[in-house]
């Protein structure tokens, strides 16, 4: 997703907006822990009224999305907020709670497929969070506490569009994110060894 780091930056809107949106290198790890414990945008922000929906999840079976599962497949409800995992071979089917965007202008719905599978995936703003918010630095590394993309990404082949994880786990469950989908760390982990390039990816 999709120089030096301007002083002053509004730490506060840069991890709310930011923490589920875009991949690409100069570090912010001067800002504290405690800064990042306070600076999340959800929905509840937006909303005053939040529910994460766990309890709502339900498993689904595969064959009203897709016409097959070659390569794998992943369902991403915005709705329910939940990620939907089957192998190629139906053997295994995985459910995860997800955060997904703030705003239906930043919900991209549709077929895409896995295109990279990456490692400490370096975050980047998009040309339109930049001009939105100017003082957000250009890049993080990857390997930052305070990258948005957690520790793995699959890019999808929509332009700066991830399936990635998290530091701040308030997120899932919520409207939290510029445009990607969020998970936790332990899912994104479990799901990066699963999926693969050229699995197909749904949202609906």
């Amino acid at each position: 997703m999709k120089s030096n780091q301007p002083v002053g930056l509004n730490r506060r809107k840069f991890i709310a907006a930011s923490a589920a949106a875009l991949g690409g290198g100069v570090a912010t790890s001067a800002l504290s822990q405690t800064q990042m414990q306070n600076s999340t945008q959800i929905e509840e922000d937006l909303s005053g009224a939040v529910q994460r929906n766990i309890s709502s999840f339900r498993a689904l079976d595969w064959r009203p999305y897709f016409s097959n599962t070659r390569n794998g497949a992943i369902l991403v409800d915005i709705q329910s907020r939940a990620l939907h995992f089957w192998s190629e071979d139906q053997s295994i089917y995985k459910l995860y709670p997800t955060s997904v965007p703030l705003t239906d202008d930043l919900t991209r719905l549709g077929e895409t497929s896995v295109t990279q599978k990456v490692v400490a995936p370096t975050w980047r703003p998009t040309p339109s969070m930049r001009e939105r918010n100017p003082e957000w630095p250009s890049v993080v590394e990857g390997g930052d506490p305070n990258n948005p993309l957690g520790p793995l990404a699959l890019y999808l082949s929509w332009t700066y569009y991830r399936i990635h994880g998290t530091h701040d786990t308030r997120k899932i469950g919520r409207r939290s994110s510029n445009g990607c989908i969020g998970l936790y760390n332990e899912h994104i982990t479990e799901l990066f060894d699963l999926a693969k390039v050229g699995t197909q990816v749904l949202l609906i």
